[in-house]
């Protein structure tokens, strides 16, 4: 059993009425239908319309504020703007005819590639701008600039900020190696961060998204390194002897949560963030790992077969007041807390193969999120909305992405080789 959660652990929204409080709108949708919003194709100044980039901006705003589940939208062209855009240039009748609340219209400049954009969401009902952005660059970053308005458009609507920028890195075997690649939220922009050849699992990003750390075989034993995003150093964290894996980043980056086996069996550490003064959590016969934190940085989560089947434990950052947490079901891996840190989202071995669960912290409201296939390896966007994970499922594999309750579940990876081990920058 030991052996086989080790391996398995190494490969393996509401009625749309807008509340009136500071940094909310006020937009309610009659007869409390969800709010339908139209992106309108950008306007191009200066230059022939460009039908292709167009159609990118609007289906990039109409998939993120989709995926959210807190607006209908729709990508749609129904009026041709002259000039600049402005109050006066909206009729907002041909959109209130169609039934939307909100309108998002833009207009670009690209110029020897350099892009200019300018972005604006109306209230169509009152008939007023909510909010406007202008971004500069180059035309590559069209996809990002799109994303970034869209995490606008959801903190006025709620408050909170998107994460329609960030990214997630995950394994791959796609070059016939597992090396660790990193993608935009919506599997656009895959990118090889290692190409060493070997077997690297379990990255995790920094809280600023800046670096990952990860294990590698590259030197023949697993070891924990860390590299910047920005270059392509891998700086050797823990190779003590045994193994050296599921590390985690602390929630302000000052610590490094993993699994030593330095001392025999497989145990929960703490490391200084330049892999020193490694401090011993656990002391049990069992195996013990994959810790996960918690966002305020006090507690861990972890998982051990000391019960005799593997199941998720929390204790304190200082190895006190362990407590079981998963009292259902008799094989549950791969913990990852909510960035709110009310719920622990985690994969359980069903009759049917793996499905992710979530479970409050005080281990009620365990709940199945997902039925179909075989799910791994949750990791909550920074906003809580969003949980990514593995999935194999005839529908195919890869990395998919979910509402928080389970529904909206979508693959955004691209390509038929298989994807595992998915995490979720704050950044």
């Amino acid at each position: 059993m030991k052996i086989l959660l080790l391996l398995i652990l190494l490969f393996i929204v509401p009625p749309a009425v807008m509340y009136a409080q500071p940094g909310y709108i006020e937009v309610t949708a009659p007869g409390n239908r969800q709010l339908k919003l139209a992106v309108d194709s950008p306007h191009s100044l200066g230059l022939p319309p460009n039908n292709e980039t167009a159609k990118l901006v609007s289906d990039i705003i109409a998939f993120d504020m989709n995926m959210s589940g807190v607006v209908n939208a729709e990508g749609r062209s129904q009026q041709v703007a002259t000039g600049n855009l402005s109050l006066v240039d909206s009729d907002f009748v041909p959109w209130l005819n169609a039934g939307f609340d909100l309108l998002v219209r833009s207009e670009y400049s690209l110029k020897d590639e350099h892009l200019t954009i300018e972005f604006r969401l109306f209230d169509v009902i009152n008939r007023k701008m909510i909010t406007a952005k202008r971004y500069l660059g180059s035309a590559k970053d069209m996809r990002r600039f799109s994303h970034s308005f869209a995490d606008e458009i959801l903190r006025v609507i709620t408050g909170e900020k998107g994460a329609f920028t960030t990214r997630i890195a995950y394994v791959s075997t796609q070059t016939g190696n597992k090396e660790i690649y990193v993608m935009d939220w919506d599997g656009h922009n895959p990118l090889p961060l290692t190409k060493n050849g070997s077997i690297n699992l379990n990255p995790d990003f920094s809280p600023d998204g800046r670096e990952i750390i990860f294990t590698s075989y590259k030197r023949g034993n697993p070891d924990l390194y860390r590299r910047a995003l920005s270059n392509t150093a891998e700086v050797a964290l823990s190779n003590r002897k045994g193994l050296n894996i599921t590390g985690i980043w602390s929630p302000d980056g000052n610590k490094i949560a993993l699994a030593l086996s330095k001392d025999g069996d497989a145990e929960i550490y703490t490391l200084d963030r330049d892999g020193s003064h490694p401090i011993r959590l656990t002391t049990n016969p069992a195996l013990d790992l994959y810790p996960a934190w918690s966002p305020d940085g006090k507690q861990l989560a972890f998982v051990s077969d000391r019960l005799g089947k593997p199941q998720i434990f929390v204790m304190n950052v200082d190895g006190s007041n362990v407590r079981r947490l998963t009292t259902s079901g008799n094989y549950n891996v791969n913990p990852r807390w909510s960035p709110k840190g009310d719920k622990i989202a985690y994969s359980r071995m069903t009759s049917a193969g793996f499905n992710i669960f979530t479970i409050a912290t005080d281990g009620s409201s365990d709940t199945q999120l997902t039925v179909d296939g075989s799910n791994e390896n949750p990791s909550w966007s920074a906003d809580a909305r969003f949980i990514c994970f593995s999935s194999k499922r005839s529908s195919g594999n890869g990395v998919y992405v979910m509402r928080a309750d389970g529904t909206g579940q979508t693959k955004v990876s691209q390509g038929k080789t298989l994807y595992f081990q998915p995490v979720w920058s704050a950044h």
